[in-house]
């Protein structure tokens, strides 16, 4: 369980306990598509699987992965009520069938319920610990609520309560060894979204770095860079986003020793503008304030920080955040303006609106020369391009190493984050190229996330680097059976798939 301030209550604490043990409160059960319950099931249910039957017809009910059956107090059974959830084919469920399980149980129980019982079983195989753990994760991530700063009830809301939801399991031992680590990762989800979730006025750069000082609480070495030492390094290029605020700028970084001693660290970057007005180059005033949510970026690597500490993963970690908000005052940058960036590459500002990708630069270069990584990958709320591109189902990689991208599609195919490779060549670099600087902050509206890219690449230099734009991803995306939050917390499991399968030793 996570010690940040930021997560202000406990929507779902997760137990395990032996097959056979009296169930409490709700009881949800699993059915395949052939309406086949497990041994452990049909034992429990025995005495109310002629009305199971009868509702099941009744119901047209056909056991399809995400179909649900309610029966309120079945005959024979100690509870008030017996959701069963359908599975489809149970024998061709993968850990992100589970995952969506388990969002779906949660979704089915009744607000207000103190206890709930999943029994963990299926025809034809022992329940795996895994898979379990898996059930549990949905849950807790699907009952994750952002209402902090609501003061006024809707009728018919119920007071806040924590649910204890249980699951019967084979062997809880190894259920429990199973959910220890996914319960880290869980909290840095829930630490990304609370983060995404915050309003500017409260969420600001120095801020946002205080609240990052907190992973010290699970292990991991903080350190803040302010203004004056940011100006004497000579991140320029970032300063010169967050000049126009009032809100001094900041650079986080955050360590995690859990490899061996000396041994290159793994790094991740982050983009944290806490609100993007866009600044001379001002934004319509429709939608903006969701950006609010353009430090997702910065949400993530700070989630995932906390859940590789927190599940004491045994790689060297380093996460640098950049944190700056782009408003437009009198001090403002403005179009037409050159910066010099920490790398000592001249930057044209075109549109102060492409404020995100100066940030990144001194960043990376910054994180590459320090801390000499295996490989950077960088995430960003970068382009509305990529959504044109993509959607929201897949965020858009950009690389210019293939066993990291193909290291991060598995990992993506793993988890139900996904991505999709885009191209990079130097073809596009034209289109960034500046007739008085060495180039230019944005190349115009075709190929916009690509230009975006090609950018971030010119300060990586020969560093294994990856890119993921996360505008459709991170924020305001469709909601989903594991996440009802606008910030989804996106990227976390993801990167900590691919340190778990790819770094860890």
């Amino acid at each position: 369980m996570t010690c940040l301030e930021c997560f202000m209550s406990e929507p779902v604490t997760i137990a395990f306990a032996k097959h056979g043990a009296a169930p409490s409160g709700v009881l949800l059960v699993l059915v395949d598509d052939a309406l086949n319950f497990g041994r452990e099931a049909q034992k429990l249910l025995k005495p109310a699987l002629g009305q199971i039957k009868r509702a099941f017809e009744a119901d047209r009910f056909k056991g399809k992965l995400g179909g649900a059956l309610e029966l309120i107090a079945p005959e024979g059974l100690d509870v008030a009520r017996l959701i069963v959830l359908g599975t489809g084919k149970a024998g061709e469920l993968k850990p992100t069938d589970f995952l969506r399980l388990g969002g779906i149980a949660a979704g089915k129980i009744p607000g207000g319920s103190t206890a709930a019982t999943l029994l963990a079983d299926l025809p034809g195989a022992k329940f795996a610990p895994e898979a379990a753990a898996e059930i549990a994760l949905g849950a807790r991530l699907r009952s994750y609520v952002f209402d902090r700063y609501k003061t006024r009830k809707k009728e018919g809301d119920t007071d806040p309560v924590t649910l204890t939801l249980t699951l019967l399991v084979p062997d809880a031992a190894a259920a429990v060894r199973a959910w220890t680590p996914r319960e880290a990762v869980g909290d840095g989800v829930l630490l990304a979204r609370d983060l995404v979730n915050e309003p500017a006025n409260v969420l600001d750069p120095p801020e946002f770095a205080r609240r990052a000082t907190e992973l010290s609480a699970v292990g991991v070495d903080v350190e803040v860079l302010d203004d004056a030492a940011l100006s004497r390094i000579g991140m320029r290029a970032l300063l010169g986003v967050g000049q126009g605020s009032i809100k001094e700028s900041r650079v986080v970084v955050m360590r995690w020793n859990g490899g061996k001693p000396g041994e290159a660290p793994v790094a991740f970057i982050g983009k944290g503008v806490t609100f993007d007005t866009g600044g001379i180059s001002i934004k319509p005033a429709a939608g903006m304030e969701d950006m609010k949510g353009d430090m997702g970026g910065a949400a993530c690597v700070t989630g995932l920080m906390h859940a590789l500490a927190a599940r004491k993963a045994k790689v060297n970690a380093v996460g640098v955040i950049g944190i700056v908000e782009n408003m437009p005052d009198g001090a403002a940058q403005r179009p037409g303006d050159i910066v010099t960036s920490l790398s000592g590459q001249t930057i044209e500002i075109i549109n102060t609106d492409a404020e995100g990708r100066l940030v990144l630069a001194d960043v990376l270069w910054y994180t590459k020369d320090r801390f000499k990584p295996k490989f950077m990958v960088d995430l960003a709320t970068l382009t509305g391009a990529i959504m044109v591109a993509l959607g929201t189902e897949n965020a858009g990689l950009f690389s210019n190493d293939d066993t990291l991208s193909t290291q991060l599609a598995a990992a993506g195919a793993a988890t139900g984050e996904k991505v999709w490779r885009m191209p990079l060549s130097p073809e596009y670099d034209k289109l960034i190229d500046s007739k008085f600087a060495d180039m230019k902050n944005t190349g115009g509206r075709n190929g916009g996330s690509i230009t975006a890219a090609q950018f971030l690449q010119r300060f990586v230099d020969k560093t294994p680097w990856a890119h993921l734009d996360i505008a459709g991803t991170a924020m305001a995306s469709p909601a989903s059976d594991i996440n009802k939050s606008w910030g989804a917390g996106w990227g976390v499991r993801l990167l900590d798939q691919l340190v778990r399968d790819n770094y860890e030793k």
